[in-house]
């Protein structure tokens, strides 16, 4: 059948109306192949990412370059839960690394405190107490693993805490008792159920009450893998050195300026220093004060001078009302954020100085020492 032109005509445009129809919607169509494509191509959350590089401060000095400004953070006992909570975060936002020195007690539960005998000590004595419930222990490890995942570090404070006074203290203890102590403090750590500390992670310690004859503990330390010391005391800021293989961290000692007398630059020897270690929570804003007061002018002291690095030592204790903990992270959110300032780990120190030309450590450990 023969159709007339107008039909024809009619026809003709419905398709041509079609076919732009159809150009159209696939221009407008998204891309499903390059899409896919794009995709698979893009990282995805689940991808293992590459572990972060080194912080841009490891590195040797070039010639003439000052050094970093170290300030070591360190905590003796470590097993506090509420210290953990406060300093994890302040470290966090600060980008600073700490060191917790952990009482190996800590990990033994109190039912189970004949596991520990204290060379020259009966059974289950102890001067610090022990760990508690499996439950508190139990938290004590979160925050553990918690804090090494942040970058900080674990070293050991020992077990017994024997001082002076509770004889026979560690300050008489022979080679083989820092053996003997330092043989139950890994086996509380390897045996304290769920904590995971590779061996290696512990390279140092201090002692009780900064007390211990360095001829008997360092052939201890040395056979126990332990690489770094931070119980001797200094009168002025020096540079680590090495002591039988063992480096040592001295800590300083410090003016403080309202009592007018020099102290070494611990929480409770700080506290002793302003009213005989009395508790006097009413006093507990001044002994801050004056605590933060001393803490910048070492900072000071050390930046202006040697760069040598800074022990700020301190417990996971709320003494005088809070006043030392208070001090110390108000020291620590202000300082650390501070240019040429990098809060860190003594092994981060270590490892540092091991990238370091000898001859530039040796410029570093002789120039004049800033008594601050």
């Amino acid at each position: 059948m023969r159709r007339s032109r107008a039909t024809s005509n009619v026809a003709i445009g419905l398709a041509l109306g079609a076919a732009a129809l159809f150009l159209t919607m696939a221009l407008s169509a998204p891309k499903v192949e390059e899409a896919g494509n794009a995709s698979a191509a893009a990282p995805t959350s689940e991808e293992p990412q590459p572990p972060p590089g080194p912080p841009a401060w490891m590195r040797p000095l070039d010639p003439g370059e000052r050094p970093p400004q170290f300030v070591l953070f360190s905590f003796d006992g470590a097993g506090s839960d509420s210290h953990w909570k406060r300093i994890l975060p302040l470290a966090k936002k600060s980008n600073a690394h700490v060191t917790g020195f952990l009482t190996g007690l800590y990990l033994v539960p109190s039912a189970e405190r004949s596991r520990y005998t204290g060379p020259g000590h009966h059974p289950g004595a102890s001067s610090v107490g022990f760990g508690g419930s499996a439950a508190d222990i139990e938290t004590r490890i979160a925050n553990l693993h918690t804090a090494l995942a942040d970058g900080h570090e674990i070293g050991t404070h020992y077990n017994g805490h024997f001082c002076a006074g509770s004889e026979p203290s560690v300050g008489k203890w022979t080679t083989a008792q820092w053996n003997s102590e330092l043989d139950q403090f890994f086996r509380f750590v390897r045996e304290a159920p769920g904590l995971d500390l590779p061996d290696g992670t512990v390279r140092g310690g201090r002692t009780p009450c900064l007390e211990g004859k360095r001829d008997a503990l360092l052939p201890a330390m040395r056979s126990h893998g332990l690489v770094y010391d931070s119980s001797t005391t200094s009168g002025a800021l020096t540079w680590p050195s090495q002591v039988d293989g063992v480096w040592e961290f001295p800590m300083p000692a410090v003016t403080v300026t309202a009592l007018g007398k020099r102290v070494i630059m611990m929480d409770y020897n700080l506290w002793y220093s302003m009213n005989g270690a009395k508790e006097e929570p009413e006093k507990a804003g001044q002994f801050t004060e004056w605590t933060v007061g001393a803490y910048f002018r070492a900072y000071d002291a050390a930046l202006a001078g040697n760069r040598a690095p800074l022990v700020v030592g301190n417990h996971f204790n709320d003494w005088n009302g809070g006043a030392f903990s208070t001090a110390v992270e108000t020291f620590m959110g202000e300082v650390c954020t501070r240019p040429e300032t990098v809060c860190a780990t003594y092994s981060e120190v270590i490892e540092w100085m091991g990238l370091q030309d000898p001859a530039t450590l040796a410029a570093l450990a002789e120039q004049p020492t800033p008594r601050p």
